[in-house]
């Protein structure tokens, strides 16, 4: 008696519209299949982590596509699943607001365009998080992607929000694609006369002595150029902790000029010798 009391409740019609009946029981098993959605988009999360865990896999930019794909895949086909439960054609209604979609899309294209691109991203994993990109005159480690932005942290600990399109169609540097080892680079100038082998020695024994250049590849010294006011050498090494480049830089700088005043090797500053030849026209008229 009292589950046909509500169950009478339950199916009483809220709307109805044509052939369409819109009932608290519709409304409750819609908002269950959602939650239930949900519940199984987290759930498989944990599921990816303990079987990337599990297999000793760290690979963390993999494993957070995998995660965003799947969550979005459950969360789709469970919102497909809810409008259904209410008794809604997609396909009907997908065909009848054809023309406000296209609408919307041309007001909205930069937005779209956002979206199709966060799904490039994930699918392809050319950019993934934990990975330091260069776009601009900005540096940083990505955060997060989602569907229409990511999220990027600056070495001044800022989180920048960039919509996902910008990382797709511009010209960016990933020092952690390929590999975690990268190449840098340090510019030095020496005074003319200076001993250019032992100034070769002493770069290369400050950069081999900072614990974080890799002694697997090759310390690289060349001679540039002949400058205007000095000679110009470049040093070059491989160091994997791309992040902390800038400070490890300034480190083997700072050693450098320290090794260099105690070889007395002298590092110019640009300067400009001005001679004056007096001349006759120069000498004051007696009057």
């Amino acid at each position: 008696m009292m589950w046909d009391r509500i169950k009478t409740i339950l199916e009483y019609p809220i709307l109805e519209l044509n052939q369409f009946k819109l009932t608290a029981y519709s409304i409750i098993i819609f908002v269950l299949i959602i939650i239930a959605s949900r519940i199984l988009a987290r759930f498989l999360k944990v599921v990816i982590r303990k079987f990337f865990d599990a297999r000793q896999i760290k690979e963390p930019g993999k494993e957070y596509a995998l995660t965003k794909i799947t969550s979005y895949f459950v969360i789709t086909i469970g919102l497909i699943v809810a409008v259904d439960s209410l008794g809604i054609d997609i396909t009907y209604l997908l065909a009848s607001s054809a023309a406000l979609f296209v609408g919307i899309g041309l007001g909205l294209q930069n937005i779209f365009s956002d979206f199709v691109s966060g799904f490039v991203l994930i699918f392809e994993g050319e950019l993934r998080k934990g990975d330091i990109i260069e776009f601009g005159q900005t540096v940083g480690r990505i955060e997060q992607i989602d569907i229409r932005t990511s999220k990027i942290k600056t070495r001044d600990n800022m989180v920048i929000v960039v919509p996902n399109s910008r990382l797709v169609t511009n010209e960016l540097i990933n020092w952690s694609h390929s590999s975690r080892l990268t190449r840098f680079r340090i510019d030095v100038g020496v005074a003319y006369g200076s001993d250019t082998q032992l100034v070769k020695r002493l770069l290369i024994e400050c950069a081999r002595e900072h614990e974080a250049v890799s002694t697997k590849q090759p310390i690289l010294v060349r001679f540039e150029h002949f400058g205007d006011f000095d000679l110009q050498f470049s040093l070059s090494f491989w160091a994997e902790r791309s992040w902390e480049i800038e400070i490890i830089k300034s480190e083997i700088r700072f050693r450098i000029d320290e090794v260099f005043r105690q070889n007395k090797v002298r590092i110019p500053f640009p300067q400009r010798d001005v001679h004056v030849n007096p001349g006759q026209d120069n000498q004051p008229n007696d009057l």
